[in-house]
């Protein structure tokens, strides 16, 4: 694997390769918003008593999906400590040698832990996703990566029951 990471910081790299390059038509909507702010959505209106509050906050999330793609989940309980342990842990692995990622490449969509990038068999010939990602899968089990030593289980466990809302299988 040869991560855009190692890409993007190559010497060699003076242009945006071209199987990178392409139309942003289906975000045209996402770019041309003159507010130009990144849709919030509020978590604890999903669990509302109020229908119409849960009504509007789905309308939100279903509008976010399609003109966006992502947004920004807020009061969603998790303890900011604990947001801050993974994110780190995010930059510690993403800094790891492509040797030490390659244990987590993962072989099949449904791994529960799985690191890549877009220059996949399945992609040749079409546009490429300039990204490295990490999926973990954390429901019904706990999965995080052995390296780097911020992913370990027990290091979250203090954070997690901080929170009387967070369930940890």
């Amino acid at each position: 694997m040869t991560s855009i990471k190692v890409l993007a910081q190559s010497s060699a790299l003076n242009s945006l390769p071209s199987s990178y390059a392409y139309s942003p038509n289906r975000h045209v909507a996402a770019a041309s918003d003159p507010d130009g702010s990144l849709p919030v959505i509020d978590f604890s209106l999903l669990t509302s008593g109020n229908p119409d509050q849960r009504a509007k906050v789905v309308h939100d999330l279903g509008k976010a999906c399609e003109e966006w793609g992502f947004f920004l989940v807020v009061n969603h309980g998790m303890p900011e400590t604990l947001v801050e342990k993974v994110i780190n842990a995010s930059h510690e692995f993403f800094n790891l040698t492509e040797e030490e990622k390659k244990e987590f490449e993962g072989k099949h969509a449904l791994d529960p832990i799985r690191c890549g990038t877009s220059f996949h068999s399945a992609n040749k010939g079409k546009v490429l996703l300039w990204r490295d990602y990490l999926k973990v899968f954390s429901h019904p089990e706990f999965h995080f990566p052995n390296k780097p030593a911020g992913f370990r289980r027990d290091y979250y466990i203090n954070d997690a029951f901080q929170n009387p809302n967070f369930e940890f299988n």
